[in-house]
Parts: structure tokens; sequence; C-alpha cells
């Protein structure tokens, strides 16, 4: 067994000693069931913003996303301002979801679904898409960890093994503390995130010579391109692919059929891609860990400076450094890296973990442990609010509804446990299956969006309406994606995602139309008036109403920002600082012109989420003591909702 496997397993016992500790001393000093579901004035602020901000990103983008880098080049990159839609879909939920789950005492997204619609189908399709987003998204990210893992230690562990192993670990620490556990776990798992991504692209530039030569070699690479890997026009010019956003738009049948030109990321696939991506703040999980808050001012600090700045600073730049600098470093006899194929992009990081390893053993021990860490900061987290989601809105709800709050901790344990043995038969089994699966897992949560706006800010919006226009978007949603296209033999005319736009946005696009239809003839129903009643307790709880003067300025600030960040004005950044083409030269900043575009709409952006979050006081109490009372009501709000 080598050195670098050795330190490996040395930094992976200690990550695991750490896990089981804070596992067993959450049992031990919580003893209250509830404690497991709604800790005693929730989860602290910076607890909170560390470890929510790193499990909605890190376990899907600290191996995947260089390696879509290294593939698409920066039309991926410019894809990335979902870190800015993200946090935005906070904005626009998170504390309206907070001040009524303290008023109401919610512990779960299905509380708030079943209190405000009433029993019945919201709930119980919320769950369905917990599921659906539970099960393949963890079978992708134990499937990712195992592979790792197995390839890191020249086989020594098997990919199986590895897999079964961490998802034990993961499951014992999150069945035991909950919640609490998985987001206190989670601060040491945000930080290796962080740090593996930064010393990677930091390594990744400087075996490159520094930026100069990144630019240089970009400039190399572009000239290199053959005529497939083109724009050919579509309203991004005749430039090479990796180098820009290829287009506005183009009419292809969708992949699977009908390739677009020089890539698949137009302008609006890009635009689509990030609205769908607020799938992940509208998720069942994620919900419930907003609930779970201590106060609300977390959440501003969370999207601002978690999601929108911190995962922002590293995707566009070190993540990236990572993806475009292996074509660089992957040629030539004294190759950094050994030359990568699109069908071997996955392997990407661990590349450059070997690379590293080569010259400082212990420190691949550490990477190596860190990058499974930052999987398990997704995938933790998901396992246990999944957990806590299915024992409340199904097990007690629909089964048990005299259940305490020993019955559904046990409950939750047990489903956790399923959970995760039906993850990991995937990823052991039909892994191709569970690739098919997870992509429906964020476009599917996307369509809750109606449900929330209903709940959250539009009375008029009926149960009625939000059922119908919710079906109809999932069935789009499979229908859009390869699923629909094995569902129905191949027969459909369009692949996945036709003309270049997501399938969660495909499926958006049918479920309000539906649902405001729905709302528009249906008329008024007896729940109007419990409705509204709710609203007016919302309103007045959220504090004084901004001006229509500052609703209308920021309506303004969010549609020019969507339009030139990723919309269709994005391919004006194709050659606005230099012709992408041109090499090196031309370029003012060095490197392509639309990867400074993007920079430079991520920086608004950051500003953007702040203003909607402070300045116009979404994310933001007027009163500290209000929030201070709502947080030490939630015992007696849950305790009255059990």
């Amino acid at each position: 067994m080598s050195q670098t496997v050795v330190w490996m397993f040395i930094f992976l016992l200690a990550y695991g000693a750490f896990c089981l500790f804070m596992g067993i001393r959450a049992s031990r000093i919580h003893t209250d069931p509830k404690e497991f579901f709604a800790p005693t004035g929730g989860i602290g602020t910076w607890v909170f913003v560390i470890a929510v901000s790193a499990a909605m990103f890190a376990g899907w983008t600290v191996t995947g996303h260089p390696g879509q880098v290294f593939r698409d080049g920066f039309q991926y990159v410019n894809a990335t301002l979902f870190v800015i839609t993200v946090p935005l879909a906070g904005v626009l939920v998170q504390k309206r979801q907070w001040l009524m789950a303290k008023k109401y005492g919610y512990v779960t997204a299905g509380d708030l679904y079943s209190h405000y619609f009433g029993e019945g189908s919201i709930a119980m399709i919320s769950s369905l898409i917990a599921v659906v987003f539970a099960i393949p998204f963890l079978a992708i990210l134990l499937s990712a960890a195992g592979a790792l893992m197995w390839g890191l230690s020249d086989g020594a562990v098997s990919r199986e093994v590895a897999m079964w192993g961490l998802a034990g670990l993961m499951l014992v620490y999150s069945a035991l503390g909950g919640i609490r556990t998985a987001a206190a776990v989670g601060v040491v798992q945000g930080a290796l995130f962080a740090g593996v991504v930064m010393i990677l692209g930091v390594f990744a530039l400087e075996q490159i010579g520094g930026i100069t030569a990144l630019g240089q070699g970009l400039a190399a690479t572009g000239a290199a391109a053959t005529e497939d890997m083109r724009t050919h026009g579509f309203g991004g010019g005749d430039y090479p692919g990796m180098l820009v956003v290829p287009g506005v738009v183009q009419w292809v049948s969708g992949i699977g059929l009908e390739q677009a030109f020089g890539g698949p990321w137009t302008a609006m696939m890009g635009l689509s891609f990030g609205i769908s991506m607020m799938g992940i703040q509208f998720a069942p999980g994620f919900t419930t860990i907003g609930i779970a808050s201590r106060g609300v001012r977390a959440f501003s600090i969370h999207q601002i400076w978690g999601c929108a700045f911190c995962v922002g600073l590293l995707l566009l730049l070190f993540s990236t450094f990572q993806g475009v600098g292996a074509h660089l470093l992957g040629v030539g006899g004294a190759a950094v890296l050994p030359e990568l194929t699109e069908a071997r992009q996955g392997d990407l990081v661990q590349q450059y973990i070997r690379a590293i390893g080569a010259h400082y053993p212990w420190l691949m021990g550490l990477l190596a442990m860190s990058a499974i860490a930052a999987i398990q900061s997704t995938s933790a987290i998901l396992l246990a609010s999944s957990g806590n989601v299915l024992a409340r809105d199904v097990y007690k709800r629909q089964f048990q509804p005299d259940a305490d709050w020993s019955d559904q901790k046990r409950a939750s344990a047990i489903l956790m446990l399923l959970l995760c043995l039906a993850a990991l038969m995937l990823a052991s089994f039909a892994t191709k299956v569970a690739v098919v699966l997870a992509a429906l897992a964020i476009p599917m949560s996307f369509q809750l969006l109606p449900a929330l706006m209903a709940a959250l800010w539009l009375p008029w919006v009926s149960r009625r309406a939000v059922a119908f226009g919710l079906i109809v978007g999932m069935v789009v949603v499979v229908l859009t994606e390869p699923l629909g296209q094995i569902l129905t033999g191949y027969q459909l005319p369009w692949g996945k995602w036709p003309f270049t736009v997501h399938s969660g946005v495909w499926g958006m696009f049918f479920n309000l139309v539906i649902c405001v239809l729905t709302a528009s003839f249906s008329g008024h129903d007896s729940d109007d008036e419990r409705r509204q009643v709710l609203h007016n307790a919302l309103n007045a709880a959220s504090g004084r109403p901004v001006s229509n003067r500052a609703k209308t300025v920021a309506w303004i600030l969010l549609l020019f920002w969507a339009f030139f960040a990723a919309g269709p004005g994005a391919v004006l950044g194709n050659a606005m600082f230099g012709d992408p083409g041109g090499g090196i030269e031309v370029w003012v900043f060095g490197v392509p012109s639309i990867w400074a575009w993007s920079l430079l709409w991520w920086v608004l952006g950051v500003g953007l989420v702040w203003f909607l979050a402070v300045k116009m006081r979404m994310s933001v109490l007027p009163e500290p003591k209000l929030e201070s009372q709502l947080a030490n009501s939630v015992v007696k709000g849950v305790s009255e909702n059990e």
C-alpha cells in the first residue's frame, strides 16, 4: 500500500471519528425526541449559513463542475450564474416560510402545505417529490464518493465497499442527531469543500504558469477548434464554441436527437438552467432546513455571502481554473494530468489530487478526505431532512395520527435507513437508472413554486389550481428529460431540453398556464376567507411593506440582470472585451471576453441579492425583538401543531 493511500485512510478515519462523535454527543445531550425535529432555539446563524450553503452546492459541484467546464468550456461557466438565481429563490420564500412556521408550529414543508391548502394532494405530492429528490440524488452522490475513494486508493477499496461504508457512517450520525448534527458536521464539511476547491484551482493555475499563460493556452485551444465546435452564427457569432455562449437559442429538437452547434449552453439554456436550479431552494428537504433556522438573520447572510459570493467565487474562479486548465495540462510527454476524454470528465478532480499526491502524499490524503466530506455535506442534510419529511408528512399524517415525538423519531431513523438502502441499491446495480431519475430531482422540485407562491404571497390561487398545475408541470418535466423517451418507446419528436430550454422551465410554463387558468375560471371557494386570514397574519409579521416605487426599481433591476447576465443579452459578452478568436493580444483582461462578462455580472448579481434581501427587506425583519419573540415561540407552536 502506497504512502499516499495510507495518508488517505488516516484522514478518513479521523473524519469518521469526528462525525460519530458529533452524532453520539447530540443523542446524549438532546434527549428530548422533539429536539430531533425542531431544535430548541433553532440552528445557529453561522452554522446555518455555512452548512446550508455547502449542502446546496458542494456535493454535486466539487467533482462535477470542473468536469463540466472541461467538456463545455466558458459557455457552461456563464451558466454557473445559478449561484445567483438559487439565493434569489431563497429571497423570495425563506423569510415568509420561517414566519409562518414559527407562528403555526410547522416542522416540515408538508406541515405548511397541509395547513394552508388543507389535508390532501399538495402535501402528498410534496412528499413524493422529496422521495424523487432524495433517492436518486443520494445514489449519484454516494456513487461519486465511492468512485473517488476507489480510484485514489489504487483499487485497495472497491467502489461498492467504499459506497456502503461511507453511507453507513452518514446514516449513523444523521439518525443519531438529526438535522442538528447534520448541520453541525456540515460546518466542517463546508470548510473542507472550500479548501479542496481552492487548493486544486491554485494548483492548476500554478502548473499552467499563471493567468497570462492560461490566456495564451486558451487562445491556442480556441484557434484549434474544429468546424463542428464553432458557433456558426445563431446570435453568438462565428467563434470557437468553447470560448463563447453559442447564440441566444437554437431551434434543435434536443439532446439525443439533434445537437446544438458549438455546444448546448445557449443564452436561453443558461437562463432556463439557472431558473430551474431554484428547485434546490424549493425542495421539501431544504424548506424543512430553513424552518429549523434560529432566526431570519441567517437567511440574508446565507443568500448574499454564503451562496452568491462564496460559492460563486469558488465555482467561477477556482473550479474554472481546474476545468479549462485540464486542456493545457493533459497533453505532451511531461503532462501534469493524463489526457482526458469527455467520457472520463468525472475523473478530473481525482487526477488533480493524484498529481498533488506525487509531491505531497499527506496533502493528497487531506484533499481526498475533503472531497468526500464535501459530497457528504449535501448527502447528510438531504438524508436527515428527507427522513423527517417522510416521518411527519407520511407516517404521522397518513398512517399513525397519534404518533408522539418518540414514535416519529424512530420512524424517521427507519425511513433514513430505507432511503439509504434504496439509494445504495440504485448506485450498486442500476447506475444508469439513477442518473436518469436524478435528472428529475431539481426540475420536479422547481414545480413547487406556484404552491409556495400561493401559500406565501398570492391568496387568490386555490388548492385546485395549484394541484392541477403541479401535476401537469411534473408530467412535462418527465417528457422533456430522457425518462420521457424511455417511457414512450423513443417515439417523442423531441429529445432532452428541446430548443435548448431546460426541462424545469418547460414544466413551469405549462404548470403556470394551467394554474392561472384554473384559478381564473374556478371563482371563489370555501377556503378563500381562511387563506386570507393566514396572509393577513403573515403580512403583519413581515413588517412595514416597501413603497411601490421601490418595488418597481427592484423589478427593473432583476429583469435587467436576468437579461444581460444569463439571458439573451449574454451573447453581447462574447466579444465585449475582445474578439474570442483574436487571441490574447486583443483580450482586454487577458482572458476570453465571456469569462470577464460572467465575472462582472456575478459581482452585480451579488449586489442584486443584497438589494432585494436587505434594502427591500425580503430577508430581514425590521425589529430584532420580533425575531426573538417568534424564535422563542417555536416550542409552543410545535406543541400546538402536534
